[in-house]
């Protein structure tokens, strides 16, 4: 990737949005965010060139996820 790339980046391990490469600096890119204006520095690894690429990393295993709370009884043997 280089600088003007569109690329994708997840947030909270939930959320996919569109980001513009503006600067990179080592392993760090310094990334706008295409709907607000906004801007976060991230690692390289972060970063998806695709929409589908990004989506992948979500749903690891095809599952959605459920908020499942367990009582700490539950961890006795």
């Amino acid at each position: 990737m280089k600088v003007g790339d569109t690329a994708y980046i997840v947030e909270s391990n939930r959320y996919v949005r569109e980001v513009e490469i503006r600067r990179r600096s080592g392993g760090m890119f310094m990334v706008r965010f295409t709907d607000t204006g906004g801007g976060i520095q991230v690692k390289a690894h972060r970063l998806f060139a695709t929409r589908e690429e990004a989506e992948k990393s979500i749903a690891r295993t095809g599952e959605k996820y459920t908020d499942v709370r367990k009582n700490p009884y539950d961890y006795w043997y």
